[in-house]
């Protein structure tokens, strides 16, 4: 039986993932800030579901609810590092302060949750972490640029943790959906900056007037989402990343052709660069 630490389930793809992985008979321990909303969307599941709550930005918090799953359940077998909150604006609309809110949960929180976790599987030599990224952790776009720092940054950071942790039995891999309909667009999720730079009208205002008629009509459905993830986590050889949905395929393709173009195009410009006696 599989044992389940996931952070942000009170909604979302956090409770779906709960959802489905308790329905095949798993264990999950479902955190959130409100984890009573997470006993009140799945009730009837007895001991397999040990909601806690949990801020990822307090790291106290977090050791004591990694230690209240091993006390509940003896292993963490799977991580979901899934807790996450947005930023709409352009990069200058962007204080300082919402700017460090939304470093604070995306990055700091994650790696709170995950130096919790990794003592717990480094004893056991088993063990898998899916951290979610998105889209935006490849591509950035006008009107997201803070967030999508935020998603770079955990790419960055996963990519070496695999690197690391390969040898002692423990996967990582990057899932990186594309727009999924749940609740991520809503107010809960996604903070609209409210200052407003006139000259930024055609690129981020653009994308901040445009978010309200995205929400709920994104093309990803979250259910086929989380059962993804129960695909990733039973994978005999996980991939680094995994693209989840469409929109997301699609503009990975068109990520590749543009640094491929690039590339080619300023080749001797890097060559350039080298000492005379490098061969290349």
């Amino acid at each position: 039986m599989t044992t389940w630490f996931i952070t942000g389930a009170s909604r979302g793809f956090g409770l779906e993932i709960t959802r489905q992985a308790l329905d095949r008979g798993d264990n999950v321990v479902a955190t959130a800030r409100n984890p009573e909303a997470v006993s009140a969307a799945l009730p009837d599941h007895g001991d397999r579901l040990l909601a806690v709550a949990l801020d990822v930005t307090d790291e106290e918090q977090t050791r004591a609810a990694v230690s209240c799953a091993v006390e509940a359940f003896g292993a963490i077998d799977v991580l979901v590092n899934n807790a996450g909150r947005g930023l709409l604006g352009a990069v200058e609309e962007s204080s300082d302060a919402e700017v460090r809110a939304i470093y604070d949960t995306n990055v700091f929180g994650l790696l709170n949750v995950t130096r919790a976790v990794l003592p717990v599987m480094r004893s056991q030599r088993s063990g898998r972490i899916l951290n979610v990224s998105s889209l935006g952790g490849f591509s950035s776009s006008a009107g997201f640029g803070i967030y999508c720092s935020t998603k770079f940054a955990v790419e960055g950071i996963s990519e070496a943790m695999r690197a690391e942790l390969a040898g002692l039995g423990i996967a990582v891999t990057l899932v990186e959906p594309g727009y999924f309909r749940t609740d991520f667009l809503d107010d809960r999720s996604l903070r609209t900056e409210g200052t407003v730079i006139d000259d930024y009208a055609g690129t981020a205002g653009a994308v901040r007037g445009a978010v309200p008629g995205l929400n709920h009509a994104q093309p990803g459905d979250p259910v086929k989402g989380a059962a993804a993830f129960l695909t990733l986590a039973d994978a005999e050889n996980p991939p680094v990343r995994a693209q989840l949905g469409s929109d997301c395929l699609q503009e990975l393709e068109n990520k590749i052709t543009q640094l491929r173009a690039e590339s080619e195009a300023w080749r001797d410009l890097a060559l350039s660069t080298d000492y005379d006696d490098v061969l290349v």
